[in-house]
Formats: structure tokens, C-alpha cells, sequence
């Protein structure tokens, strides 16, 4: 029995360190794949929030006081250039117009008298100086009355779309009262905000020949079918925020921009000497990013990196990595620090083939 116990507890033994052999055997062949950092020109695209706005959008106010009359138009509708859209109740400055005009003729008519017997010399050329002068006061206020009047109708000073109203029709209104907006949408002002840096890389590349072209991203993740021209940087940083404002204008000729809308900005911007990594060869500790470092040994070391842009399954890299430094890409999470292993190398050229992304 005893000799019996000896023979089954050697195979258990044989057994068990064979499996042993062959699995340090196997962690030992395993071989993963690495490739190197690369340092190129290249084009990544951004997304900024944006402001969209009518290139002329007015406040439509009322000049004179008065019962609001007549209402020609409807909300939302398009407006020609000198196109009636409110009367104003113009009995009043009618009737000025009359008195206006009477006082006018009058005047004309001292006037022309007082010549006459000026020519005459039975008055002097003072009494007919002081006869055109009054005659001309009475023109000065015909001409007065003549614009109070034009002033009851509100007239569109441009083509464009009306907003809503802000009065009703029999409203009593003052001088100043806000009728309404009105908006010309044919051409878009879009206004985004750029980080310094960002701000920086784009004046060191940009040229007056080719102006920089930007697509919009609508809210309903469409993009929009014309693209913009960026034509103007505001003059100061925002230094709350250490951002700038520019200013992208897109054509609109089916009016399908509002003003007051929303969207995002999509633009490249050029990159040169930039420090590129897969994104699969990275991975995240507490919201910070590591790359395993493989040294001259072979063995690999965590190293903490930090993103200047990203692309499409690329990150541009701002510190922690070297150009031509080789990186665990594929196994990172089946070694540790300090782990000497075994690998295949791929050039990152052949990498990026695989992958989505845009370089010079």
C-alpha cells in the first residue's frame, strides 16, 4: 500500500511540473507588438462651440407716438427693402402737415409782398430780410412736419425676415417702443472661441492667399452644405477664459441659418513637427494617460503622458514621450512595470495605415 501511495504521488509530481514548465514556457515565448513614436506634419480637426448671427440684425422701433393702426406683415415673413410693415394712427401729424403748409403759403405770400414794395422803396431791405427769414422758418417746419408724418410708417431699410412682435395692433405706443427685429440672413457671422495656443498655431500658418476654410456643424449633427471663410480675430483675449473670438462667414442662400443659433465650428489646424502615438497603445489611470516604454533591455516602464490634440485613433503628444521612443502597442494590459519582454515591431507608418488619419 505504502509503495503504492510513492508511485501515484510521483506522477502527481511529474504532472504538475510539467504543467509548470510548459506555462513558464509559454510566458516566456509569448512575443506582443511594439512600435516607435514619429514626429511629422499633420492636420488635426477640431470642434469649437459656436454663435450664429445675422450679418444685419436690427431692432425695428417706433419714432413717434401713437395707436398702432395697421399691421402689413406676419412674423417670420420675408420683407422687401422700403416695404410698409406698421402704420401708426397719422391723424395728428397730418393735421401738423396742414397747419404746416398754411403757415408756409403765408409766409410766402409776406414774403413776396414785402419784395414788392421793397423794389419800390416804401419799406427797407431789413423788413424784406426779416420777411425771408420768417418764410424759411415756415419751410423749415412744413419739412419737419412732412418727416414726424413719415415717421407713422415703418418701412423695412433692408430685405430680410421679421421676427416676432412685440405690440399688438390698436397698442398705444410711445417713442421708442420696440416693434420688432428684423433680419438679414442671406450672409452668417459665426463666432467661435480658440484657445492662445491653438490661436498661435493658427497665425503661424496662415496665409492671406488662401484664407482658412471651416465647415459648420448644425444641432442636428449635420453639416451644413456651404462652408465658411474665417475673415476676422477680435482684438483682445478674454482673460478670464484665455480664449479669443473669430469670426467664420458662411453663405446662407436658402436661409436655413437663423440668427441665434447654435452649432459647432470644424477646423484644421496644421501641425508641424507634431509627436504622434496610436491611441490603443495608451491607457488610463484616474483620468491620466500612460504608454508602456519598452528601453534598450527590453524591459517596459509606465510612463505618464500628456495629449495636445487628438485625431481619429491618434494622440498628438505634448509631454512625456520622445520622438523615435519605442511603445508597447499591443499586451498592455498583460504586463507590468519593470517586465522584460518579447516582441514584434511594426513601423509606425505601417501602424497608421491601419488606422484613420490625416498627414502631410
Amino acid at each position: 500500500m505504502k509503495k503504492i501511495l510513492m508511485f501515484v504521488g510521483g506522477i502527481v509530481l511529474l504532472v504538475t511540473s510539467s504543467c509548470t514548465a510548459e506555462k513558464e514556457e509559454k510566458e516566456v515565448n509569448e512575443k506582443y507588438l511594439a512600435t516607435s513614436t514619429i514626429q511629422m506634419d499633420t492636420t488635426v480637426t477640431k470642434d469649437y462651440v459656436c454663435q450664429i448671427h445675422s450679418i444685419s440684425h436690427i431692432e425695428l422701433r417706433a419714432q413717434e407716438r401713437g395707436y398702432l393702426q395697421k399691421i402689413f406683415i406676419d412674423e417670420g415673413q420675408f420683407v422687401k427693402k422700403g416695404q410698409l410693415l406698421f402704420q401708426i394712427m397719422p391723424n395728428l401729424y397730418q393735421a401738423e402737415v396742414q397747419k404746416a403748409k398754411a403757415e408756409a403759403d403765408y409766409a410766402k405770400i409776406e414774403y413776396q409782398n414785402t419784395s414788392k414794395l421793397a423794389e419800390n422803396n416804401v419799406v427797407s431791405r431789413n423788413e424784406q430780410l426779416m420777411a425771408k427769414a420768417k418764410y424759411d422758418q415756415a419751410l423749415a417746419e412744413l419739412a419737419l412736419a412732412i418727416v414726424r408724418l413719415k415717421f407713422t410708417e415703418i418701412r423695412a431699410p433692408f430685405d430680410g425676415y421679421i421676427d416676432k412682435f412685440h405690440v399688438r395692433l390698436g397698442s398705444l405706443i410711445d417713442e421708442g417702443d420696440l416693434l420688432t427685429n428684423l433680419s438679414d440672413n442671406r450672409n452668417m457671422w459665426v463666432y467661435f472661441n480658440v484657445p492662445e495656443a491653438e490661436y498661435l498655431n493658427y497665425k503661424t500658418n496662415a496665409s492671406s492667399k488662401n484664407p482658412t476654410v471651416v465647415q459648420l456643424l448644425m444641432a442636428n449633427n449635420e453639416i451644413f452644405p456651404y462652408e465658411g471663410i474665417v475673415e476676422t480675430i477680435e482684438a483682445d483675449f478674454n482673460n478670464e477664459t484665455g480664449n479669443i473670438a473669430f469670426r467664420a462667414t458662411f453663405n446662407n442662400p436658402k436661409a436655413l441659418l437663423r440668427h441665434g443659433e447654435t452649432g459647432n465650428i470644424r477646423m484644421q489646424n496644421k501641425i508641424k513637427n507634431a509627436l504622434i502615438i496610436p491611441q490603443k497603445a495608451t491607457y488610463e489611470v484616474l483620468e491620466k494617460k500612460f504608454c508602456y516604454v519598452i528601453d534598450k533591455n527590453n524591459v517596459v516602464h509606465n510612463r505618464e503622458i500628456t495629449i495636445a490634440a487628438e485625431m481619429p485613433d491618434l494622440y498628438v503628444i505634448k509631454s512625456g514621450l520622445k520622438p523615435n521612443e519605442r511603445i508597447l502597442l499591443e499586451g498592455i494590459r498583460k504586463v507590468s512595470e519593470n517586465d522584460k519582454i518579447k516582441y514584434n515591431y511594426e513601423k509606425p507608418e505601417s501602424v497608421f495605415k491601419k488606422l484613420n488619419v490625416y498627414v502631410e
